[in-house]
């Protein structure tokens, strides 16, 4: 977007509205509001909801222009704080980067998972991999870049850093992430058989706790890596556009 309204919305193909937002908070909370209004009725058909970095897609929609000029008209409050389901995620802080992470943030290793465990952390949508969810709640002062040398493989349940985003890699791969810990069981993050595959899906709060249950900040729980609330169901997305230098390649 280059002016200054809180969101632009034009036509993606014959049935499917983009809708581009300002930054991460809105993209959120304009999420949301589609989610509230679908389950209440008050939205055309629409048969899938994506959101991305800064962008929400809305596919199977019968008519775009339509649509494009009601959401521009929308007021759309901010994301509850005590909103969507909580997942706890158990982290073993061992990871390759942590003295790295820790030189940047100014503390020493040992800090660094207490630091991590301390802020709340919202799923603001997924993609690179099934089940890999980008992670937004780190504030400003904690966002690092991405290593200069990516790794050819990363293990899963890596919890790592990129820019303003924390996330847990659910399989190997190649990435290019600070690396700080480790989830025990990755599992739960991503298992076809369940109804709903992902663990971590967009506006799904995320408390990392140690793999001994404890966590500093935002509450404590048993660290189990699975649901201990309740929350509205969203559909997985796919990452787009994750700020360029200090954040994560498309491919994490």
């Amino acid at each position: 977007m280059t002016d200054g309204r809180p969101l632009t919305a034009r036509p993606a193909g014959r049935h499917a509205l983009l809708v581009e937002l300002r930054d991460a908070e809105h993209t959120a909370a304009f999420h949301a509001e589609v989610l509230r209004r679908r389950a209440a009725g008050a939205l055309p058909p629409v048969t899938e909801v994506v959101p991305g970095a800064r962008t929400v897609l809305l596919d199977g929609v019968p008519d775009p222009d339509a649509l494009a000029r009601r959401v521009a008209d929308w007021q759309v409050p901010p994301v509850a704080d005590d909103t969507g389901a909580v997942v706890e995620i158990p982290v073993r802080y061992d990871g390759p980067d942590l003295a790295d992470v820790a030189a940047l943030w100014g503390v020493g290793p040992d800090e660094v998972g207490a630091l991590h465990r301390s802020h709340a952390y919202r799923v603001a949508f997924c993609g690179f991999a099934p089940g890999f969810g980008y992670l937004t709640g780190l504030p400003p002062r904690l966002h690092v870049p991405r290593r200069s040398t990516p790794r050819t493989r990363v293990p899963a349940g890596a919890v790592a850093l990129a820019g303003p985003y924390s996330a847990v890699y659910p399989r190997a791969t190649p990435g290019g992430w600070q690396l700080i810990g480790t989830m025990p069981d990755p599992r739960p993050l991503w298992d076809p058989a369940r109804e709903r595959a992902a663990l971590l899906t967009p506006g799904t709060r995320v408390r990392f706790v140690t793999a001994d249950g404890t966590c500093a900040g935002p509450g404590t729980g048993t660290g189990t890596g699975t649901e201990t609330g309740t929350g509205t169901g969203t559909e997985t997305g796919s990452g787009d556009d994750p700020t360029a230098g200090t954040s994560p390649e498309a491919g994490a």
